[in-house]
């Protein structure tokens, strides 16, 4: 996950390690990873890269938390290469899928302190 926290005049993002299992009697984990940290100055582009051990056949979202409210669901790319975005979001955030590198990437626009929340990327079960 990550965590866009205040800081004065800018926002410190703080990203860790989100791992999920299947739920079969063959337990299997993937494992999910972002950067240590990033800074995003209000009106910034935000780049959050999450590099998976999956295939990327699977669908990959990304959703966010804000303080003291319930997740909110930003987009996915399925397995065809299709974006679906949130439409009250589609201005701001796009995805991007580099298959060569099992990267999945989250582009924001013109960050601003409302967009203040802990970021994650989720694959498919």
């Amino acid at each position: 996950c990550c965590q866009l926290h205040k800081n004065r005049n800018s926002h410190q993002i703080i990203f860790n390690i989100i791992m999920f299992s299947a739920p079969f009697l063959d337990v299997k984990c993937e494992q999910l990873t972002q950067p240590a940290a990033l800074t995003v100055q209000p009106g910034q582009r935000l780049t959050i890269r999450c590099q998976v051990s999956y295939d990327l056949r699977y669908w990959t979202a990304f959703i966010r938390q804000a303080a003291g409210k319930g997740l909110e669901w930003i987009g996915v790319n399925d397995k065809h290469g299709n974006l679906h975005l949130k439409d009250s979001l589609s201005d701001k955030f796009s995805i991007d899928v580099d298959t060569n590198s099992k990267t999945v990437t989250l582009n924001g626009q013109n960050i601003q302190p409302e967009d203040s929340a802990v970021y994650y990327c989720a694959r498919e079960t």
